[in-house]
């Protein structure tokens, strides 16, 4: 979790605090229905936070317009009322990007979640931001898939994918959200409409301010129509699970299979914790006393699939591996894979609370930091669940703990394991962005000038401020200022940087 809280969140709801003009709230039913506007606190009780419930703010008022059009107006009003805004899809994410902002306007996009055109001829489809990340797959199967696969696939949102530049288990082979991002219909912050990219084209000229948007964290402001890539479903597919005796052991079968030049399209890791909870859940009949299982598959022509499945199960007897399992059915990989994506929410039944940490590591270095995770768990008398994209060196530990009492040395755990991936020469997240949770860690990566070159690229966007404000960047800035380290910024003194 972060180091540092927003004001009035750390675990507790945040007021709203005084309410958006009723003339503003008046102008957004005339724009998307009274309906679609919710001011009740018991209903904005549901928006406070995303899936990282941590950090709680209720927002002033959640609108849910139905159409890109009732998207700029909406925007518009805010700018002309000087009102941020943050635009949230299904509220999955897991840093709190999506968390409101008192006295602001949640833009709630769910309701926009129509596929537009579906054209296979050029490999394409089109997508409002609310339709689902498995929907799109869906829409153009079984002869087409959409690659990126977060585990929370089945809920999440394109347009949420987009904001954090979305990866899942398919990654190590296929790459991430911006692989597939081909062009994006955006509304400024002051309700312009603009187009990064292209329909389909391979090179649009200009500066890449598509690769700029994507990752943006919804501080650039909102995607209405996008515009991705797809893929020929592969012609074959070969799955695994390998048991080890640890983690450590089935990290140095990862790093082994990386060395070795093979390309899966995925190599996924659970540890002993991790399996025993999905196993409640997914009941794969894994064996109990595995200290690790490597779960990795291979796509492609029947041809390379075996020469590659080959190579990989030499490499995982050679490493220790005391088991190794081979889907032989559909139905066989399916519950493997039902393993692994069950493994989040499945962590509830081996502990009420958990800290889930994101941060990336050279895959050569995960044996030893690895090792450092189990030290860390074992030093502050802690389990740590670890489940990760081992191919990218990705990982998702979940730091159990008890009740209130035991939530200040989870948080120690946590913070101490992302600064074990950063003197590994690594990064503070992979793929659940920084949010509010880790904008604290960012000059720990980054030097003031590069943080400095960030803001102006955010203020060229957004100069008023008003698109997720308090996201992403450590501490609170104005466009065209940088607050010096020992500075006090003028929203601070004035008591509004938690809108800012």
């Amino acid at each position: 979790m972060a180091s540092e809280s927003p004001p009035g969140a750390s675990g507790a709801v945040a007021g709203a605090g005084a309410n958006v003009a009723a003339a503003l709230i008046g102008r957004f039913q005339k724009i998307c229905g009274t309906e679609h506007v919710i001011t009740h606190p018991h209903d904005l009780h549901a928006y406070r936070s995303d899936g990282l419930t941590h950090f709680q703010v209720m927002p002033a008022v959640a609108v849910l317009p139905n159409s890109a059009e009732e998207v700029q107006a909406v925007v518009r009003a805010c700018h002309a009322a000087r009102v941020p805004w943050v635009a949230r899809g299904a509220g999955s994410g897991l840093s709190g990007g999506a968390l409101p902002v008192a006295d602001g306007v949640l833009l709630v996009l769910t309701r926009m979640n129509r596929i537009l055109e579906v054209d296979l001829d050029n490999h394409l489809v089109v997508v409002e931001p609310g339709v689902t990340n498995t929907a799109v797959s869906a829409a153009v199967g079984p002869h087409f898939f959409y690659p990126p696969d977060p585990s929370s696939q089945t809920v999440c949102t394109i347009g949420g994918n987009v904001a954090e530049n979305s990866g899942g288990a398919h990654c190590f082979k296929y790459g991430f959200t911006t692989n597939y991002v081909l062009g994006l219909d955006v509304v400024l912050t002051d309700g312009e409409m603009v187009t990064l990219g292209g329909h389909g084209e391979v090179d649009v000229p200009g500066y890449d301010l598509l690769g700029a948007f994507v990752g943006s964290e919804g501080t650039l402001g909102v995607a209405t129509r996008i515009t991705l890539r797809v893929i020929p479903t592969p012609e074959h597919t070969r799955t695994l699970v390998a048991f080890f005796g640890s983690v450590v052991a089935a990290s140095a079968a990862t790093s082994a299979v990386v060395a070795a030049g093979l390309t899966p399209c995925a190599i996924e890791m659970m540890d002993a914790l991790s399996i025993a909870a999905s196993e409640q859940m997914a009941h794969a009949g894994w064996p109990a006393e595995a200290g690790a299982a490597l779960l990795v598959e291979f796509d492609g022509t029947l041809a390379d699939c075996e020469a590659g499945f080959a190579e990989l199960k030499a490499i995982c007897v050679d490493t220790g591996s005391t088991q190794i399992r081979v889907a032989r059915t559909a139905a066989e990989r399916s519950v493997f894979w039902k393993m692994r994506k069950s493994a989040f929410p499945a962590a509830g039944r081996i502990s009420g609370r958990y800290y889930v940490q994101d941060g990336v590591i050279p895959r050569t270095r995960l044996p030893e930091v690895m090792a450092r995770v189990e030290e860390l768990g074992a030093e502050h008398g802690l389990k740590v669940a670890n489940v990760f994209h081992a191919g990218d060196g990705n990982l998702h530990p979940m730091v159990c703990y008890a009740g209130p009492d035991e939530a200040a040395r989870a948080e120690k755990v946590a913070t101490l394991i992302l600064q074990a991936c950063l003197d590994a020469g690594g990064s503070i997240t992979g793929e659940h962005g920084v949010g509010v949770d880790k904008k604290g860690y960012m000059p720990r990566m980054f030097d003031e000038p590069d943080l400095a070159a960030f803001q102006k690229l955010r203020c060229a966007f957004d100069p008023d401020g008003l698109a997720n404000p308090g996201k992403v960047m450590p501490t609170p800035r104005l466009c065209g200022e940088v607050p010096g380290p020992n500075r006090v910024h003028p929203l601070e003194a004035a008591g509004l940087a938690e809108r800012f």
